[in-house]
């Protein structure tokens, strides 16, 4: 995808604030610290478009930013350990789901895992619930550059035989750092807008 411009548009609490003009949207759902914000940036060839921070938890509404003017990239709060209260948790979680469940404009959920380890629970949790929603989701195995080619695979299998997608859900290597597997996740991508 050849990208002419990509610009932050809000960070939004609910329907309300929303883009109202229609467009396909593509979510990023994953982990704190997962690397939702890296990927967007690495997407759209900009270093800086999605803030991005070394502590979990630096997302804390939905982020929208519109990609060439003909859709939208949605950032979603991280799930899982960061550093904030539970009451603050459970709103996120409301705002999320309020978002994955209701959103026509909603195309597909990238859902990020760390190829390193094992899907988490709320991993499982969000594959599971997007599924029984029938949104369709694309996994990205983030931060691939960390551990050795020859062991992608075997990892990849880990995630797998975790989450049991159906054969037709996308599931793409990436690395953030060296652009390993955008082209092919921008391919998933175009097949959902």
């Amino acid at each position: 995808m050849h990208i002419v411009s990509a610009e932050y548009i809000i960070s939004a609490v609910g329907p309300k604030q929303y883009p109202d003009d229609n467009q396909p949207e593509i979510a990023f759902a994953g982990r704190s610290n997962v690397g939702k914000s890296s990927l967007i940036n690495r997407l759209v060839n900009r270093k800086a478009l999605a803030r991005t921070s070394g502590s979990p938890g630096k997302t804390r509404l939905l982020n929208f930013y519109h990609i060439n003017k003909s859709f939208y990239f949605v950032d979603l709060p991280g799930y899982g350990f960061a550093k904030v209260s539970k009451d603050v948790k459970a709103e996120w979680g409301k705002m999320i789901e309020g978002y994955l469940q209701n959103r026509e404009n909603l195309g597909a959920v990238i859902q990020l895992i760390d190829i390193r380890h094992a899907p988490s629970n709320e991993d499982r949790e969000m594959f599971n619930w997007l599924k029984h929603f029938g949104r369709p989701t694309i996994l990205a195995l983030t931060k691939a550059d960390k551990i050795p080619r020859g062991k992608w695979q075997k990892h990849a299998r880990i995630i797998i035989e975790s989450l049991e997608p159906d054969l037709e859900t996308p599931l793409v290597v990436f690395s953030a750092e060296t652009g390993l597997g955008k082209d092919e996740l921008w391919e998933a991508i175009g097949d959902y807008l």
